[in-house]
């Protein structure tokens, strides 16, 4: 039986100048896919983060919802904490782009944190980008690695935050620390009780702001 090329070329000696060349192994993210196609990637699995939680929602699930064979996942990304992470720092991206948008016609520090708490609660509330769910989610049991990255990830977006509740004046004795971190975390605390159908996220935001802002 005649042999086939490849197989001929595998049993054929090689020189001793000569090497045979391999395709190095790709992990992680791949070269080959697009930035909307990678975009597209990082929604459909915020999605289903959002929606069904780290813990419950697997790599299975994600390939399903994009349309590729569930192996045909890990060409784009190595793991499903690879994946989140990416899904993670897309959801801070977004809010600083709202955030820095929001607070550019300010220059009055309260009217400046104001704004950014209103770009911040509507974001988180109004679902446009199922990541903003993501970012108020630990609730699940990360591994340590996931949760160091996810904290580098999340103070890209405090440290602004921050720079604007330190700017505000404040009472004598008011520590900025807990002013900065009670205001953060009642904004995000309204993603566990806030109904549609009533106040608007900006309303809510701007009365939150108005019970942290004690007069002088």
């Amino acid at each position: 039986m005649k042999k086939s090329t490849a197989e001929a070329e595998l049993e054929a000696p090689r020189s001793a100048g000569s090497k045979r060349t391999r395709k190095p192994e790709v992990k992680g993210e791949a070269n080959n896919i697009s930035p909307d196609r990678r975009a597209e990637l990082i929604e459909k699995a915020a999605r289903l983060f959002g929606a069904y939680g780290y813990d419950k929602t697997s790599m299975r699930d994600i390939s399903a919802a994009f349309g590729i064979l569930h192996g045909s996942i890990y060409h784009h990304f190595g793991s499903k904490e690879e994946l989140f992470i990416a899904v993670y720092s897309s959801g801070v991206d977004r809010f600083i782009a709202d955030f820095e948008k929001a607070v550019a016609s300010y220059t009055d520090p309260w009217q400046r944190l104001e704004a950014a708490c209103v770009a911040h609660l509507e974001a988180l509330l109004s679902r446009e980008s199922p990541a903003a769910t993501v970012l108020a989610d630990w609730s699940s049991n990360y591994s340590e690695s996931l949760r160091l990255a996810l904290v580098a990830q999340r103070d890209r977006y405090e440290k602004l935050f921050s720079k604007l509740a330190d700017g505000v004046e404040l009472p004598e004795g008011v520590r900025r620390r807990y002013f900065r971190l009670g205001l953060l975390g009642a904004l995000n605390g309204a993603l566990m009780w806030y109904q549609p159908g009533g106040d608007s996220p900006a309303t809510v935001a701007k009365h939150l702001v108005g019970l942290f802002r004690r007069k002088t």
